[in-house]
């Protein structure tokens, strides 16, 4: 039966302000930054994001990983509060903006607010006609969530069915995160996903990710994230295959076992389950190139677009024929939007 009651989905992640607009040569010029480039600011960016906003045109969006994906699930399922966001915020202008965008949209962000770091921002700093765009982010706030958020509100995790968060994650409160793992296996029904989210998760954070994997009904990532994931396990193969199949059968604690989904852009999505010989691959329609505007948040599309199926109970065909759809209606738009009308109708 499909569930769209409030709160059926929780995330917990890394909530950046995105700002996005059209700037000049010279503007990147005074902020020493390339035009096709992703730095993490410095102290040398600390006026940037006052500038931008005081002189250009901008566009505000509720973003960071794990945010993403929920707004995803909100636009796929056009009923509000189906997902509920954990994550933090500084108590300022850009944190107030960033809870406004987050309810616009239908997520029900339930923030911690640290009075003393500001919110986490990265600018999307789009130049040369569209054509190329810089990113500048300054983690922020979003750096300072602890246990004992999660512990106040800990209804949001009673509540919910499937409860997810990504490896950035891990670099913040790693016991939040076992936290709902523990939480998830202790209640028949309940579903625990996560994200390998980037290749130096798995070299930086990689005992912390290892603890996790038992606990994880559901694991997603991409080519680079997979094979940096078979690096840390010590195997010598960069077949997307076998490091899909090893992942799928590595301890679980699961009933059901394990799901792993590796996505390749363009190419087929892979499909391991646990105890399965062969691992599945997934057709990708393909996109005419010239209607790729920009790839930033496809990812995190993906998992909303399979979320917002799997909340339905839809076989798992559906959840990732939804999610490439969500991610490729993402890369025609410049930043992580959507368009106004959503016409997936499996």
């Amino acid at each position: 039966m499909s569930d769209l009651s409030e709160g059926v989905l929780l995330g917990l992640g890394n909530p950046l302000l995105d700002i996005t607009c059209n700037v000049n040569e010279d503007f990147l010029n005074k902020w020493h930054l390339k035009a096709d480039d992703a730095i993490l600011a410095d102290e040398s960016h600390e006026k940037l994001y006052e500038e931008v906003v005081a002189n250009y045109e901008c566009q505000y969006i509720a973003g960071g990983s794990c945010q993403n994906t929920l707004r995803t699930v909100q636009w796929m399922l056009q009923k509000p509060n189906v997902g509920t966001f954990f994550g933090a915020v500084g108590d300022d202008k850009f944190g107030r903006i960033m809870a406004d965008k987050s309810h616009e949209v239908g997520v029900n962000s339930v923030y911690r607010v640290d009075p003393k770091v500001p919110t986490g921002t990265c600018a999307c700093l789009i130049s040369q006609g569209n054509a190329s765009r810089s990113l500048v982010a300054y983690l922020g706030a979003s750096q300072t969530f602890n246990i004992q958020h999660l512990l106040d509100n800990y209804s949001y995790v009673e509540k919910a069915r499937i409860l997810y968060s990504t490896g950035f994650h891990l670099a913040v409160s790693p016991d939040s995160i076992m936290n709902m793992a523990n939480h998830a296996q202790s209640n028949p029904g309940k579903v625990f996903a996560f994200n390998l989210s980037a290749p130096y998760i798995s070299h930086a954070f990689g005992k912390q990710l290892l603890e996790v994997i038992p606990y994880i009904d559901i694991l997603f990532g991409n080519e680079t994230e997979a094979e940096a994931f078979g690096q840390l396990n010590g195997l010598q193969t960069k077949d997307l295959k076998e490091i899909a199949k090893f992942a799928a059968d590595m301890e679980c604690r699961r009933p059901t076992g394990r799901t792993v989904v590796i996505t390749q852009g363009k190419d087929a999505v892979l499909v391991a389950t646990t105890g399965s010989v062969d691992v599945r691959e997934i057709a990708v329609p393909e996109v005419p190139e010239q209607q790729i505007v920009d790839t930033i948040g496809a990812g995190d599309s993906f998992v909303g677009g399979y979320f917002a199926q799997l909340i339905r109970n839809r076989p798992i065909d559906v959840c990732i024929e939804s999610g490439v759809y969500a991610a490729q209606q993402v890369i025609r738009q410049i930043g992580a939007h959507f368009p106004k009308e959503m016409t997936f109708t499996k």
